[in-house]
C-alpha cells in the first residue's frame, strides 16, 4: 500500500497496487504546474487510487483539452492529471508520495521545449516529446 498527500495534508491518498513507468516531463505545463524544471510523473491505475481525506479540497484545471490537472485547493499541491479519454489511468506526481519508492525514471519526455537553463546531467532516454 502506497500513501501520499498534498502540503498541507488535507488531502491523503493511497494506492493498492504499482506505479507504472516513471518519466520525467519538462514539458511548459509541467514546468508552470509545478514551479520547477520538470515533473516525475508515473500511472496509476484509478481503480487503485483512493482518496482518504479531503475530497472537498480537490480541484481541477484543464490544462489543455481533455488534460485535467488535478490540485489540492488549499495548499495547491499538484496531485495527478487525468484524460477523459484514458479514464483508467491517473498520472500522479511522484513527488506527493509519502511512501518511500525505489521509482527510476525511465526517460525524460518533452525535452524539446524543456527550460534553457535546465541542464540534464544523467544517462536517461530523451526525447523531444512524448515517445
Amino acid at each position: 500500500m502506497l500513501k501520499g498527500s498534498c502540503l498541507c495534508s488535507g488531502i491523503q491518498y493511497e494506492i493498492d497496487g504499482e506505479l507504472g513507468p516513471a518519466m520525467i516531463c519538462h514539458c511548459g505545463k509541467c514546468r508552470k504546474s509545478n514551479g520547477s524544471a520538470f515533473a516525475v510523473n508515473a500511472a496509476v491505475n484509478v481503480s487503485e487510487f483512493r482518496l482518504v481525506t479531503g475530497a472537498e479540497l480537490v480541484g481541477e484545471f484543464e490544462s489543455t483539452p481533455g488534460v485535467f490537472r488535478t490540485f489540492c485547493k488549499g495548499c495547491g499541491s499538484p496531485l495527478f492529471s487525468r484524460r477523459p479519454s484514458m479514464p483508467e489511468i491517473y498520472r500522479l506526481r511522484v513527488g506527493t508520495l509519502d511512501t518511500e519508492v525505489d521509482i527510476k525514471p525511465q526517460a525524460h519526455i518533452f525535452v524539446g521545449s524543456k527550460a534553457s537553463w535546465d541542464c540534464i546531467n544523467d544517462d536517461i532516454p530523451q526525447y523531444a516529446e512524448r515517445p
